[in-house]
C-alpha cells in the first residue's frame, strides 16, 4: 500500500479571498514504511503574505520570487500523488487551497488523483477525545522529536506527520506481515489433532477483574458515555 503524507504552507488562511500555496512537502510510505521518496516544492504564490501566516513559516516573499508557479510543479506533483493514499492534518485545510490552485488551471480535484484521504486530526480527535491534538500535540503524546520545528515547515511538518500517524495506527502492524512467497509455497500444511490435550482455563483474580473494570470506566468517562460495551448492556 503506498501513502503519501501531505503538508502545505501558505499566504493565509482563505483560498476563496486569494490565498495561494508557497511551499509543499510530502513524505512517502510504502507499507508504512518510509522509503525516503520524498517530494518538496517552494512555490511562487505571486503575492506576499498576511502578516500572520508569516510568523507562522517564515517565508518571505524575496526567497519565494524565482520560485516555480504552481502551474510549472503541478504535472509532477499530481503524478507523485497519483493513486496513493494522502495523509494529511486537518485535511481540508490543505485540500481546499490544492482544489483552487487546480480549478485555476482546469484540472479535477485531488481526489480525482488519489485512492483516499485520511485526516489525522479527526483521526486524533476519535483516539484523544477532550485534548489538544494540534501536530506538536501529538509530537509530545507519541514521543515524536520535534526539537528542530521552530517555524512551520511543509516538508519537516510531513515528516514529523508520517512519524505521528504510524504511532497513532501502530497496531495496524500485525496486519502488515509481509510474506515470502516463494518460502510459503513450499510449506506444506500439517494437521495436528489437539483432541488428547489439556488446556488449563485460567480465570482472572478478583484484584485483575477490579482493575480491568476501573480501564472501563476511564475509557467510558473519555467517551462521555459512549463506549460499545456499556450501550450493548443498556440494551
Amino acid at each position: 500500500m503506498r501513502q503519501v503524507v501531505l503538508d502545505t504552507e501558505t499566504t493565509g488562511l482563505s483560498p476563496e479571498n486569494g490565498d495561494r500555496i508557497l511551499e509543499i512537502g510530502c513524505v512517502e510510505l510504502i507499507n508504512r514504511k518510509l522509503t525516503g521518496n520524498n517530494l518538496h516544492f517552494y512555490i511562487n504564490p505571486e503575492r506576499d503574505s498576511h502578516e500572520e501566516a508569516l510568523k507562522v513559516h517564515g517565508i518571505s516573499s524575496e526567497f519565494l520570487k524565482d520560485k516555480p508557479k504552481f502551474a510549472q510543479i503541478s504535472s509532477e506533483l499530481l503524478a507523485y500523488l497519483n493513486n496513493a493514499q494522502v495523509i494529511i492534518h486537518n485535511a481540508p485545510f490543505d485540500i481546499g487551497f490544492l482544489n483552487k490552485e487546480l480549478e485555476r488551471l482546469s484540472l479535477q480535484s485531488l481526489t480525482h488523483y488519489v485512492t483516499g484521504v485520511i485526516d489525522t486530526l479527526s483521526m486524533a480527535k476519535e483516539i484523544y477525545p477532550g485534548k489538544r491534538n494540534s501536530l506538536d500535540a501529538l509530537c509530545d503524546r507519541l514521543e515524536v522529536d520535534n526539537s528542530g520545528r521552530t517555524l512551520h515547515g511543509a516538508l519537516l511538518d510531513a515528516e514529523l506527520l508520517a512519524d505521528v500517524y504510524i504511532n497513532m495506527t501502530r497496531g495496524q502492524d500485525a496486519l502488515l506481515i509481509e510474506v515470502d512467497q516463494s518460502d510459503a509455497s513450499q510449506e506444506k500444511t500439517k494437521n495436528i489433532d489437539f483432541t488428547n490435550i489439556d488446556l488449563p482455563v485460567i480465570f482472572a483474580t478478583e484484584d485483575e477483574l477490579q482493575k480491568h473494570e476501573d480501564i472501563l470506566l476511564q475509557i467510558d468517562k473519555s467517551s462521555q458515555g459512549k463506549s460499545v460495551w456499556r450501550l450493548l448492556h443498556s440494551v
